[in-house]
């Protein structure tokens, strides 16, 4: 940490790329600029400085992350739900418990056409924690605007793992069928 002391420029950006790099989880906006000593502002201006020098980050409902290339390779899908917003943390427990992760939420709006949102869900504390700054921040869920309908690109290690969730989430009524 850079107690007291403001980083500047490129040294807080090759910062920011280490401190990605290194962590699995994501970083807030808030922690990497209480680490450089700069506003939030200015860790927002740097991680668009940071993508369009093609760093792979990604912004989540948790925080900035690193895409990290060498992974194991995934298999993910795409799935169609409708539930109330009340029963969006089941929905997503459902997922998180068979080790699935929650990579994005999109909706198709009639003016907007089809609106991406990065979610990042792997964890029930993932899950507690997205649904609590839905709640702190009296944010409107994606799926509100579809009258509960909405899509999530999810991935896990194997094709039966999706299958058992999706199977589950199905069982709960959340999956869209003809």
């Amino acid at each position: 940490m850079n107690e007291g002391k403001k980083v500047l420029g490129d040294e807080r950006r090759e910062l920011i790329i280490k401190w990605l790099s290194v962590n699995d989880s994501p970083l807030t906006g808030g922690e990497l600029a209480k680490r450089t000593n700069v506003s939030r502002q200015v860790i927002v201006q740097d991680i668009s400085i940071l993508k369009a020098r093609k760093h792979p980050i990604i912004a989540t409902a948790q925080g900035y992350m690193l895409v990290k290339t060498n992974f194991t390779p995934k298999v993910s899908r795409i799935i169609a739900c409708k539930h109330s917003p009340e029963e969006t943390k089941e929905e997503l427990f459902i997922l998180v418990d068979h080790g699935v992760t929650v990579k994005q939420v999109m909706v198709e709006h009639a003016i907007y056409g089809e609106i991406t949102a990065s979610l990042m869900l792997s964890t029930r504390h993932d899950v507690e924690a997205f649904c609590h700054n839905v709640e702190k921040t009296k944010a409107t869920l994606l799926s509100e605007l579809t009258d509960g309908v909405h899509l999530h690109v999810i991935e896990a290690d194997s094709n039966d793992q999706l299958n058992q969730a999706i199977q589950a989430l199905d069982h709960k009524g959340f999956i869209l069928n003809d």
